[in-house]
């Protein structure tokens, strides 16, 4: 019996995890589109910028924007969902191995 409940214990964190890390993959990209739409200073795009903010940062510092054409590519949103993907795939993996 106690197998069966560490069981859903598992499977719970696991859906968890993937559904925190859909949910903040969902605001990157939101935030992305968003901005274009609505503008910078939109109350949606404040908040999703302060929430994405600590991630984007550290990955902008590190890769500047790509210069093509007079026009600057941010691309750390694209990175940071790479990034999240990978934390996400390699958390779940602990998980499942360690139980």
């Amino acid at each position: 019996m106690a197998r069966d409940d560490e069981e859903q214990v598992l499977g719970l964190a696991i859906r968890l995890i993937q559904w925190l890390f859909s949910l903040y993959s969902i605001c990157i990209i939101g935030r992305v589109f968003l901005e274009m739409l609505l503008g910078p200073y939109h109350s949606v795009v404040v908040f999703l910028r302060a929430i994405t903010e600590p991630v984007l940062a550290p990955i902008r510092r590190w890769l500047p924007m790509l210069q093509t054409g007079g026009m600057g590519w941010d691309l750390s949103p694209m990175i940071a969902l790479l990034l999240l993907w990978v934390v996400e795939r390699v958390l779940l993996l602990v998980l499942t191995r360690v139980f």
